[in-house]
């Protein structure tokens, strides 16, 4: 059973995760900022050896700083594997250089994912790890500093365990909830979804910035068109929110908007938290 495990970022949390078929060997979903702090929290031996980084490749959704800086951080290892579509990886490689800069420290292999395939994770040493993602399409933007807009340039994972069955999607930014979208996310055991934040006013209310939720391709959890409601009414997986933005109201364990989500059926992500499928 492949085994979960949501991390931290700051300052939103859980927005990425690893996923292990063995509970000692991990795929990152996403390389935050604070990749070092998440790496050291990750169950399974201690890694040994000079400069081992204890991953066995890095998935990224998207391009987008809070997803990717990481993998600067992880340049210490002598070879990194890294699975992205072609649009993520034109952007890592042109616009933000992120690829291109760590290339100067190690070496980094790229496996590019097309959208509705699904393609096998294998460890370093080539092995199959009995887990494979397929990609798909959501509604959102490519990221500000993108020189050109391109097929494929965020997408959600569909993580399947190949021994189990048990599947997952992981969705971490999505502008909207279409029809086709729920159906394809209630066909999954688990669903880590966007929860960024709860109103779609909320940084212009605070004073922080001048743009909605929607704006940034953030499909906000409450109102009658919200993903709280349209989330609830599926009846198969696990419903947890991930990616909340520290102003998200529902970070509190005790305030009215984290009892309305209670209520609803779904979970709020917290740090430390593990699922198996």
């Amino acid at each position: 059973m492949a085994r979960f495990e949501p991390h931290r970022a700051i300052p939103r949390s859980q927005s990425s995760a690893a996923i292990s078929a063995d509970g000692e060997r991990w795929f990152l979903l996403n390389a935050s900022p604070d990749v070092r702090d998440q790496l050291s929290c990750l169950p399974g031996p201690a890694p040994s050896g000079v400069r081992r980084v204890p991953v066995e490749a890095v998935l990224a959704t998207d391009a987008e700083l809070d997803h990717t800086v990481g993998i600067l951080l992880l340049r210490e290892a002598r070879s990194l594997q890294l699975y992205v579509t072609s649009a993520v990886r034109s952007i890592l490689e042109q616009d933000s250089r992120i690829v291109s800069v760590t290339r100067a420290f190690a070496q980094v292999n790229v496996t590019e994912l097309t959208p509705g395939l699904r393609t096998s994770l294998r460890y370093r040493d080539g092995q199959t790890s009995g887990l494979s993602v397929e990609p798909f399409t959501v509604p959102a933007g490519p990221p500000r500093f993108a020189s050109a807009p391109e097929a494929g340039h965020t997408v959600g994972f569909a993580i399947q365990d190949q021994a189990s069955g048990g599947s997952c999607a992981f969705v971490p930014g999505c502008g909207d909830l279409s029809p086709a979208m729920l159906e394809r996310l209630g066909k999954h055991d688990l669903v880590l979804f966007d929860g960024t934040f709860w109103s779609d006013d909320e940084l212009v209310r605070l004073g922080i910035s001048d743009r909605l939720a929607r704006d940034m391709d953030h499909l906000p959890v409450s109102g009658p068109e919200g993903s709280l409601m349209r989330l609830s009414a599926m009846s198969g997986p696990r419903v947890v929110y991930t990616h909340l933005n520290n102003t998200n109201p529902m970070l509190m364990e005790d305030s009215a908007e984290r009892a309305v989500v209670d209520r609803a059926g779904l979970t709020v992500g917290v740090d430390g938290m593990s699922f198996m499928i």
